[in-house]
């Protein structure tokens, strides 16, 4: 084995990594943590045995970080706003900043990942519109909900150089094969 995060997501895979797998597992001087999605309580209980772990949930990765111990988040979010997403992490508690990354944190997961990030993506001009099937993009209203949200939290927090735009169904690109 070499360096390896183990990622603990039950809600991706159907099955948790019990606590004793982990436990086992850390002896391996290769291991260099977990990404943990099933919760904080979780993350405090390796916190507290010496092993690493990062949350793997975006909408808890304030608290998981200040609260129960987390070194950090492997993030949906950072690919947005890494920035933000680095000062949320790494300098100091921000409940203020927190309150707000948390809508656009939620608008993302509104279907299963990866689909709110790349319409997001494709939205800020950083990628092209191109989905493979079954992924499609969120529809319009979520879109121009998006485009709010760059707004409230500020377009200069965003990764990519052009305006953020509300794509039409037909700027999407939707291939069923590689």
């Amino acid at each position: 084995m070499g360096p390896t995060i183990i990622y603990n997501v039950p809600g991706r895979t159907g099955q948790d990594i019990p606590p004793r797998a982990i436990f086992e597992l850390s002896q391996n001087p290769n291991l260099a943590g977990v990404k943990e999605c099933v919760g904080n309580k979780r993350v405090e209980e390796y916190t507290e045995n010496g092993v690493v772990v990062w949350s793997g949930n975006d909408d808890e990765c304030h608290d998981s970080r200040w609260d129960y111990g987390a070194t950090g988040v492997i993030s949906v979010t950072s690919n947005l706003v890494p920035g933000l997403m680095r000062k949320l992490m790494f300098e100091g508690r921000n409940s203020s900043l927190n309150s707000k990354l948390l809508p656009l944190m939620a608008w993302l997961f509104h279907e299963p990942n990866p689909i709110g990030v790349n319409t997001a993506l494709a939205q800020l001009g950083v990628s092209r519109p191109v989905f493979r099937l079954p992924y499609v993009p969120l529809p319009l209203s979520k879109r121009l909900e998006f485009v709010k949200l760059v707004k409230e939290i500020g377009r200069e927090h965003f990764v990519g150089e052009k305006d953020v735009q509300a794509l039409d169904d037909d700027d999407f690109i939707l291939i069923g094969r590689y």
